[in-house]
């Protein structure tokens, strides 16, 4: 099918991609994301069906739908968006679309195929499930000929 799924350690929630970050600079990210969460409680998202980004006829990500229901999720990414960009990072041109990564095109192809696209549809109205979100974390991300590796820099509970 032509898909590079994400291995299952790996699964993660990006609420806002940095880029290129100086270890100088990571106390005070650490900190802003610190601030930011102190203004939430845990908050409940639902996991629901098969999606696509950046949507089904551009297909290039496979993804699963989340619903957040209290909007703490969007809500904090809003904030970080604000804050980060007052440090200096790029803001973000699309608005955040909750979403879990599953598995990416294979790097030639401009979209997932016919087929890949079809059986994943067939998928688009399950429920996944529920989780609690009462932590955040800052995650180094390292590329590596493998694939890329995270280390988890700070956790900010709430």
């Amino acid at each position: 099918m032509g898909i590079k799924w994400v291995p299952e350690d790996n699964l993660h929630l990006t609420l806002k991609f940095l880029g290129e970050v100086e270890n100088v600079e990571t106390p005070a990210i650490c900190n802003v994301l610190a601030d930011i969460c102190s203004g939430f409680d845990p908050f409940e998202l639902l996991f629901g069906g098969a999606s696509f980004l950046p949507d089904v006829e551009r297909a290039r990500t496979l993804t699963v739908s989340i619903e957040d229901a209290t909007n703490s999720l969007t809500q904090i990414v809003s904030l970080m968006e604000e804050r980060y960009a007052d440090m200096g990072f790029k803001r973000e041109p699309r608005d955040y679309v909750p979403h879990l990564t599953l598995g990416r095109v294979r790097s030639g192809s401009r979209r997932a195929s016919s087929t890949a696209i079809e059986k994943w549809q067939r998928h688009q109205d399950d429920q996944l499930g529920a989780m609690t979100v009462n932590k955040i974390q800052v995650i180094g991300s390292f590329l590596e000929k493998q694939g890329p590796t995270y280390n988890v820099m700070n956790t900010v509970e709430l």
